[in-house]
């Protein structure tokens, strides 16, 4: 599990014949064979390192649903480590498991902010809530605003500096992963139960119904 606060970027050395090779170093200082790395997002298992850089294993799957594909050699990643018991979460809880990808419609200056507008199927912004948290690109974030089509989130001048989306422009993807805790809340309300082998059933949404399953 993660946060959404990025610890480092890197820098993609290589992708192809499902390996990953990244540039990394602070992410690196404390590394084992088999620890996750949030990547863009994306929790991948390390293979293989040295001081400098990581290798890890990557399925098609994985680059069907993302946005690794569209990388080239010295794009920038957003890198975190897999949280500990102790680490404060400043973020929300984040998976590493990409939903999908959105693409960057507009880039708009508010004051001090940068407001970014993503387009996504529907998908996922059924999973999207005004003022709720959203990863992209690995990265915790809060909605500001949610149409039909679309979202935005408003980010500050840290995050930008410190993160990929300094380098991001007009068209470019993004990986998306939604809240996991509206993803449950979501199947309980569709009166789904968690077995997927069950058949659906309305259920209504009422406060003992909530107990029941946990909330």
């Amino acid at each position: 599990m993660f946060t959404g606060i990025i610890e480092e970027v890197g820098r993609l050395r290589s992708l192809g014949g499902g390996t990953i090779d990244i540039e990394a170093s602070k992410v690196l200082s404390d590394a084992h064979i088999g620890d996750s790395i949030c990547v863009n997002g994306i929790c991948l298992t390390v293979t293989s390192f040295t001081p400098d850089h990581f290798t890890a294993d990557v399925m098609p799957e994985t680059v069907r649903r993302t946005s690794l594909a569209e990388l080239t050699p010295g794009s920038l990643v957003n890198l975190e480590r897999a949280l500990l018991p102790t680490t404060r979460l400043g973020g929300h809880i984040v998976s590493g498991h990409i939903d999908g990808t959105g693409k960057i419609l507009s880039l708009r200056a508010e004051g001090n902010a940068l407001l970014l507008q993503v387009g996504a199927g529907p998908d996922i912004l059924r999973g999207i809530v005004e003022k709720g948290s959203v990863a992209l690109d690995g990265i915790s974030l809060t909605v500001a605003a949610v149409t039909e089509a679309d979202f935005t989130v408003s980010l500050i001048p840290h995050t930008r500096e410190v993160t990929n989306l300094r380098e991001k422009r007009l068209g470019d993807l993004l990986d998306i992963e939604t809240d996991i805790l509206g993803k449950y809340a979501m199947k309980l309300m569709r009166g789904q139960s968690i077995d997927t082998q069950a058949e659906p059933q309305e259920v209504p949404l009422t406060q003992e119904f909530l107990l029941e399953n946990g909330f």
